[in-house]
């Protein structure tokens, strides 16, 4: 990856939390917990998510930079959501946290040097080393993904309320 390419995945990710913090900011709280589906996430959820995932983001970042031959934890993240009781965070502490974290993570990443970006890590779920720049260009992309589900959710949940009668 050069260096302009992995500028523009640090921009895309820097992005990202003020992105989600416009779109959730003043949801309702039927908004927030709206479920298509009991298997799919909620707003809330998706939140929950982000923040968590900027933390995981982070320490594998800092084992790739720091460790030698380090391997990454699997992460079960429908267990993390299920089970780090994400249903119980006010909105605006998962945005708040989540915006804080990629801030710490992006500091880090934009103070390397083009050789730290080969830097990696096994991912036994890959069964494959991942580099820092694969971890940037997946941070890059993985907010904007979870903007366009929160916007669906958005849409689907201000669909569901009651029907008027018609003539």
């Amino acid at each position: 990856m050069t260096e302009a390419e992995f500028k523009k995945h640090l921009d895309a990710a820097e992005k990202s939390p003020k992105e989600i913090a416009a779109s959730v900011s003043g949801l309702s709280e039927k908004v927030l917990r709206y479920k298509p589906s009991p298997e799919e996430w909620c707003v809330l959820e998706i939140l929950g998510h982000l923040a968590d995932v900027e933390i995981i983001y982070g320490y594998r970042l800092r084992q790739m930079l720091a460790d030698t031959k380090p391997a990454i934890a699997p992460l079960d993240q429908d267990a993390w959501a299920r089970n780090l009781n994400y249903l119980d965070s006010p909105a605006s502490e998962l945005v708040a946290f989540y915006g804080l974290g990629r801030h710490h993570n992006l500091r880090l990443l934009r103070s390397l040097k083009a050789s730290d970006f080969s830097k990696a890590a096994f991912h036994p779920e890959m069964q494959k080393d991942i580099t820092v720049a694969d971890l940037v260009e997946r941070m890059g992309g993985h907010g904007a993904a979870h903007l366009k589900q929160i916007e669906k959710l958005k849409a689907a949940a201000n669909c569901t309320g009651p029907s008027l009668p018609s003539g």
